[in-house]
């Protein structure tokens, strides 16, 4: 009788990644890169909000609803984008406070 680990059975390995000699600048770079596209996205979210503004404005664009939707957009996914900046420094903070 055979018995084998949970890793395999459950796939655990792939949750879990091994842990390499250069992990820390990976994860530094990966949670930067991370950011990197969590802005630029945001901001072309504002971008075309923006331009939907002025397409209303300019009288391009009759649909109010979809303009308003636009906006709502934007500003929610900035909202997120600030919570999750929060939550980055609180736990930068968390981990400065440790005591080693």
């Amino acid at each position: 009788m055979t018995i084998t680990g949970i890793e395999g059975a459950i796939g655990l390995s792939k949750a879990f990644p091994e842990v390499s000699k250069n992990s820390s600048s990976s994860t530094v770079d990966g949670a930067g890169k991370f950011f990197s596209e969590l802005v630029s996205k945001v901001n072309d979210i504002q971008v075309q909000s923006d331009k939907s503004v002025q397409a209303l404005a300019s009288g391009e664009n009759k649909n109010l609803h979809e303009v308003m939707i636009a906006v709502e957009k934007a500003s929610i996914s900035f909202q997120f984008m600030s919570q999750v900046r929060n939550k980055a420094i609180e736990a930068y903070q968390e981990v400065m406070r440790m005591q080693v």
